[in-house]
């Protein structure tokens, strides 16, 4: 665990913001970082953490509101996770209160023949979030770093540059009102075994489970220190990234619900001001 991390006893998961927050032009050492804590949440567990997981939703459901009606902002939440890392349930019980008309969730897969014809973040660039919205992108441009990166698909100097274009994408993107929020979800390599073997275990996910990833298992090493350089390069004052201990699914949904609600509340967002006065407003009972 990082010698640096505080522990934050006082209200479940407060601190979060700040615990698990990269700053900008820090160094970054993932093995440093217990993925199996729950530090913010010393006095409790599984079983207790729920009445507290779901007041944060119902901040967040209330917050996604504020946002909507005032239609200034937007907020984009990137989610990026080794295979089985949570990025699925994450978004599924983070954002489960949230109404669907406030809210997108876009999921970047292998690109397509179409996709790869155009710039890298062509396909990317056309689903980030509207005023008054939020988005959720369940992998991201930063795949076409990653994969491109370690499985050696292009020569070095093509992700080298990249790096540069993301930066000036999301700088543009906040300068213009986008809220960035950037979050890894960083499990062992152990706790990665287990809920593969899991999937193998049970036919109804055997669906989820690609012989091929583990051909990415094999590189572990390689993906954590092209993580930890891309985390490193990339988080911004502006765009920043957040490194959440994922072996326990409950604390990472809490940590990130908790980040969520702690950003938003910090935009002091209000409904916008009417220019007529409700009490002289006569509904006709016809």
């Amino acid at each position: 665990m990082r010698t640096n991390f505080h522990t934050f006893r006082t209200m479940p998961a407060r601190g979060a913001l700040e615990r698990y927050l990269i700053p900008e032009g820090a160094k970054l050492s993932l093995d440093s970082i217990d993925q199996d804590e729950k530090a913010l949440f010393l006095e409790g567990g599984k079983e207790d953490y729920l009445p507290y997981f779901d007041q944060l939703r119902e901040q967040l459901q209330s917050l996604q509101k504020v946002l909507y009606a005032e239609d200034k902002r937007r907020v984009l939440v990137v989610i990026q996770a080794m295979d089985t890392g949570g990025k699925d349930g994450c978004v599924k019980h983070v954002f489960s209160r949230v109404d669907p008309q406030g809210i997108n969730v876009k999921s970047f897969k292998k690109p397509t023949q179409a996709e790869l014809a155009r710039d890298f973040l062509w396909r990317v660039h056309q689903h980030v979030p509207r005023n008054g919205k939020i988005t959720v992108f369940n992998r991201s441009h930063y795949e076409d770093v990653i994969a491109v990166r370690v499985k050696k698909i292009l020569p070095d100097e093509v992700w080298e540059r990249r790096y540069r274009h993301i930066m000036d994408f999301e700088r543009m993107l906040a300068e213009e009102g986008t809220v960035i929020l950037k979050f890894f979800l960083h499990i062992s390599k152990g706790e990665q075994k287990r809920r593969l073997e899991a999937r193998l275990k049970n036919p109804s996910k055997h669906w989820k489970f690609n012989p091929d990833d583990l051909r990415d298992r094999k590189r572990w090493e390689e993906f954590m220190h092209c993580y930890e350089d891309l985390i490193e390069r990339t988080s911004t004052s502006y765009a920043p990234w957040y490194v959440i201990p994922a072996d326990r699914k409950w604390y990472r949904n809490l940590c990130v619900a908790r980040i969520m609600v702690d950003t938003l509340k910090s935009l002091d967002m209000s409904y916008p001001e009417i220019d007529w006065d409700p009490t002289s407003i006569v509904i006709d009972d016809e």
